[in-house]
């Protein structure tokens, strides 16, 4: 569990600050909310010294922290664009406008069979089997 509170933070924080590398988004970002890092952190700081009953007793934090997760999230979602476009310019089929109107269903029809080589040949042979050795107990080890 939490090895997918971090992987969500750090991927969070990768699509935070993909837009600083894009200089098209930067124009998109203008009119969008601002962060100011000094109040961000002052804001995290205080938030965390008075989790309890934050909003009750500081609104003034509430609300600045309520704007940079704002900020954050277009932020955020604008990395997301921005990794979005760069994998399909990526990974994209380039000259096909159509998808194709034959169906491939896995099979071979016979006369392909003759110039399909043998899977055996292709495969690697090995004098012996691969198998893990056995590992040091840790605790025998640090007596000796």
């Amino acid at each position: 569990m939490w090895f997918l509170v971090k992987a969500t933070f750090w991927f969070s924080l990768v699509l935070v600050l993909l837009p600083f590398l894009d200089p098209s988004s930067s124009a998109k970002l203008e009119n969008g909310p601002k962060v100011e890092i000094g109040d961000t952190f002052s804001a995290a700081n205080e938030a965390f010294q008075y989790v309890s009953a934050i909003c009750i007793q500081k609104p003034d934090v509430c609300e600045k922290g309520a704007e940079t997760f704002v900020a954050l999230g277009h932020r955020a979602r604008e990395g997301a664009r921005i990794a979005y476009e760069f994998l399909d310019s990526q990974f994209a089929e380039t000259g096909t406008g159509t998808p194709d109107a034959k169906v491939m269903t896995g099979t071979v029809p016979a006369e392909d069979l003759s110039t399909v080589e043998p899977a055996t040949e292709a495969m690697p042979v090995f004098k012996r089997t691969p198998v893990p050795e056995k590992r040091l107990d840790p605790k025998a080890a640090a007596t000796k």
